[in-house]
């Protein structure tokens, strides 16, 4: 048992020397890339300093790094403000947007009275998650992610485990308050591996980068972030509250500064005297991009003079002092070889660009979605055909256009086929719709695609489930349909590759646990039926007990149920929103002999998830304001999850539209809300802030919403 007295001068000694030696070894590793020890080495010490803590419960001390990876997950995310606001950047997507930015700068000093030459500092614009890391007295007490600017997550637990963070600042005559704002990223090479890890484990395969370090720190287990090769790149400053510390005026002392204090900084960042220095660094970074460590997306170029940056002030927006140079998207020319048509779960065609593999933005690019029949037509593509292809915001492969100055006599048009490739039934097209799609519901690609559905995140999210392990288990003839998921024996399912015991258990108990806590509207959704999206089943699991009275609907008990629905007051309404395609849908989909069958399949497999309130109808509206009323959701959400907001919503009484109408009363707004924010204004709609939304749902808001014009400071 841990000894409870206090240890002696001797001991506190020891503990002290090896905790300065082994943060001297984590910055020399992981910020100088120098290591003067070997891993074994550097393990002894370590060891010996978690052993003389363990002993002595008194040593403990956040900053250790012993602390870097804490014992037990979050249990959710909290929101903190910001005490300075993190603003996003104004972009630059050519040469004369850039020129006019410069002409802004000097424009504004000139008027007043300030006409000197103005340098910069120009960084590489890192692709990762923004973070402000906050210490006090020299240690790290938190870490916040960008969030919408003015609030953001706290992810303290997290950015404790990233290795080349400093959890004590280095020096003497520490800041009593300092906050650094930075980038969480993930270098090419590390990325590539842990992707090669993930594919081995049969895990999730990250589409970028900034999507593993990002989806790495939003965690609440930080084991997970300690497993992951984050690094925290530090770009700026927040509040600093330094009573005799040197004295930064320029953006270039802060940089300095920074890496003295043991901070790593982003490569390639430098001073420019002039604005044409900023764009010969800007396009030398563009030839350089695909080979650098860190994958970036531009440069961002600051006014250096930081006494220049309370005269530039800012916008509602962005700052005037600041302004991010965006690279285009990198393109590459190849070959196309092939187009391969996939068939999805609700039976839709999807041409597949086979090319000839080409790097791109450091991936190699081997296949590229071409959407559809029209979009083959509209670029004229053949087989055979050189064609330019890009990273639509260097993520996404695409085919931009054929070349065809260079097309060959032998290049052969796409033929679009007029049946299944899975089953051969004749293809038909909805009208008004582009997408081509198998009406055989029985089809073995949809099912099998709607097996994957199922169990995916969208679906009945059966955690750890990746769709290659779902996918073996087709190509076995384990499961066939969803409900045969649940009849896995762990015999069967300890038959594969790479699955122990323990890898055994947690498969089965990820599958019997998503059955346990599934709801009807979740399961409705998991089903993938055409057009029923969660939000209409949601509606479906509040209006019916159980599958089998939804089952049981003709067309004719539908046209009932929808005028006894439209008959009734605004509020009271619960079949809104569910139209005459989706009723058809529906019934189609349970008249099925198969589906009839994978019902009970599913009571057998005691999933049958019932709802006693079914039907209920609310006399008068709710205790909130939103009781009643419409509501969308357009942007990214800080602090939850769309699914939350859209829960938090209903569980209010309003109803959750999909789109922007004259009927909607409310567009709930994040960040870079895009054009449903115009479309409101343009219609009267009225707008809250998310805080605002948030008030009204607990029913602490004002009685009556917030007047026209109450816009979130868009960041």
């Amino acid at each position: 048992m841990p000894d409870q007295s206090s240890p002696s001068p001797e001991i506190m000694a020891r503990v002290a020397e090896l905790r300065e030696e082994l943060a001297q070894h984590n910055h020399r590793y992981y910020v100088l890339d120098d290591p003067v020890v070997s891993d074994g080495e550097y393990d002894a010490l370590y060891r010996e300093l978690a052993g003389l803590e363990d002993e002595y419960p008194f040593l403990y001390d956040p900053a250790s790094p012993t602390q870097r990876v804490g014992e037990k997950p979050a249990k959710g995310f909290t929101s903190q403000r910001h005490r300075m606001r993190m603003y996003s950047l104004d972009n630059a997507l050519n040469r004369e947007e850039w020129d006019d930015f410069v002409r802004r700068v000097n424009d504004n000093l000139a008027g007043q009275g300030l006409d000197e030459p103005v340098s910069f500092w120009a960084d590489p614009k890192l692709d990762g998650l923004a973070v402000e890391v906050i210490y006090e007295n020299g240690a790290l007490v938190a870490a916040v992610t960008r969030g919408d600017g003015e609030t953001g997550e706290v992810v303290t637990h997290s950015m404790r485990t990233v290795r080349n963070l400093p959890l004590k600042l280095r020096g003497e005559n520490l800041p009593a308050l300092l906050e650094v704002r930075g980038e969480v990223v993930m270098s090419r090479a590390d990325f590539a591996a842990l992707n090669q890890r993930q594919e081995e484990q049969g895990d999730k395969v990250f589409a970028n980068p900034r999507n593993a370090a990002a989806g790495s720190v939003r965690q609440l287990d930080p084991k997970i972030a300690d497993e992951r090769p984050l690094r925290f790149l530090a770009y700026g400053l927040g509040a600093l509250e330094w009573e005799a510390g040197p004295a930064w005026t320029t953006q270039a002392h802060v940089m300095a500064g920074l890496k003295e204090l043991g901070f790593t900084v982003p490569p390639h960042g430098r001073e420019c005297a002039t604005a044409d220095n900023v764009h010969d660094h800007f396009e030398d970074l563009g030839r350089l991009r695909e080979d650098l460590e860190y994958e970036i997306d531009g440069v961002v170029a600051k006014v250096n003079d930081l006494a220049l940056w309370d005269e530039l002030g800012v916008t509602a927006r962005f700052p005037r002092y600041a302004i991010a140079l965006k690279f285009t998207a990198l393109q590459a020319r190849t070959i196309l070889n092939d187009v391969e048509f996939q068939v999805g779960r609700t039976g839709a065609i999807t041409p597949v660009a086979i090319l000839e593999p080409v790097s791109l933005a450091g991936v190699t690019v081997s296949r590229a979605t071409l959407h559809n029949e029209d979009e083959v037509r509209a670029k004229d593509l053949h087989l055979g055909d050189t064609v330019i292809v890009q990273r639509a915001g260097d993520v996404i492969p695409e085919v931009v256009e054929a070349v065809v100055s260079e097309r060959g006599a032998d290049a052969v048009t796409v033929v679009f086929p007029t049946a299944c490739p899975s089953c051969g039934t004749p293809l038909q097209r909805r009208e008004g719709e582009a997408a081509w799609r198998c009406p055989n519901p029985q089809c073995p690609e949809q099912m099998r695609q709607a097996v994957i559905f199922f169990a995916s995140k969208a679906g009945l999210d059966i955690r750890g489930v990746g769709k290659r392990r779902v996918e073996q288990w087709i190509d076995e003839g384990l499961v066939a349909t969803p409900a045969d998921l649940f009849f896995l024996s762990k015999e069967q399912i300890r038959g594969f590759e790479r699955m122990g015991d323990k890898s055994t258990e947690n498969f089965f108990n990820a599958i019997h646990g998503a059955k346990e806590k599934a709801s009807l509207a979740r399961l409705i959704a998991a089903l993938g039926i055409d057009l029923i999206g969660e939000q209409t089943a949601r509606i479906l699991g509040r209006e019916f007990a159980d599958l089998d009275e939804l089952a049981g609907l003709g067309m004719e008990d539908w046209r009932v149920r929808k005028e006894e629905d439209s008959a009734r007051a605004k509020e009271q309404r619960r079949l809104e929103g569910i139209g005459q395609e989706m009723m058809e849908s529906l019934v189609a989909y349970f008249a099925s002999p198969e589906t009839r069958v994978m019902l009970e399949r599913f009571k057998e497999a005691e999933l049958w998830p019932t709802n006693p309130d079914a039907g209920k109808q609310r006399d008068e509206p709710g205790d909130t304001p939103l009781a009643g009323k419409r509501v969308l959701f357009t942007g990214k959400l800080v602090d939850m999850s769309r699914d939350q907001a859209k829960a938090l919503a209903e569980a209010a009484g309003a109803t959750v539209a999909s789109s922007v109408s004259k009927k909607l009363d409310f567009l709930i707004v994040g960040e870079k809300p895009g054009s449903k924010l115009d479309k409101a204004r343009d219609l009267g709609v009225q707008v809250l802030q998310l805080e605002e939304f948030r008030a009204l749902c607990s029913g602490q808001g004002n009685e009556e919403p917030p007047a026209q014009g109450n816009l979130l400071d868009m960041t």
